[in-house]
Parts: C-alpha cells; sequence; structure tokens
C-alpha cells in the first residue's frame, strides 16, 4: 500500500492527525503503509473521502489521484 503512505505524505499530515480525522488507529495505518495489514473496505472508503482520492489510488492500482465522478 504504497500510495497510503505516498498521499499522506505528500499532504504533510502524521497517522495522528489521520486518526484524529478518520477514527483509524495510528496503529492500523502504520500497519496498512508497512504492508502488514490490508484495509477493511469501510476504512479505505473513510480514507478516500478524506483524501478526496479512489479506491484504486489507494490499493495501489493506479497513479491517478483524482477521485471518480460523483453519482448523480
Amino acid at each position: 500500500m504504497k500510495n497510503i503512505k505516498r498521499i499522506r505524505i505528500i499532504n504533510e499530515y502524521t497517522q495522528l492527525k489521520i486518526q484524529m480525522e478518520t477514527g483509524i488507529s495510528q496503529s492500523t495505518l502504520s500497519k496498512y503503509e508497512t504492508g502488514e495489514a490490508v484495509p477493511t473496505v469501510e476504512n479505505l472508503l473513510l480514507l478516500a473521502r478524506f483524501y478526496h482520492t479512489s479506491l484504486d489510488y489507494l490499493m495501489d492500482l493506479t497513479e491517478q489521484t483524482t477521485p471518480y465522478p460523483a453519482k448523480k
């Protein structure tokens, strides 16, 4: 999950800041960033909404950071 860490660093956020904003624990975020754990769908959605990006980007399936258009 390189992009989960990459987007946090690009935005100059600490894991603690992400924890405070999303409710995902710092230790869980660390495990996602090091590949020790795979994010749940719920946590991926929280992170994608927080960062305004797509799930594909967070899962390292694309380098495109822009989110998909919202449903109408």
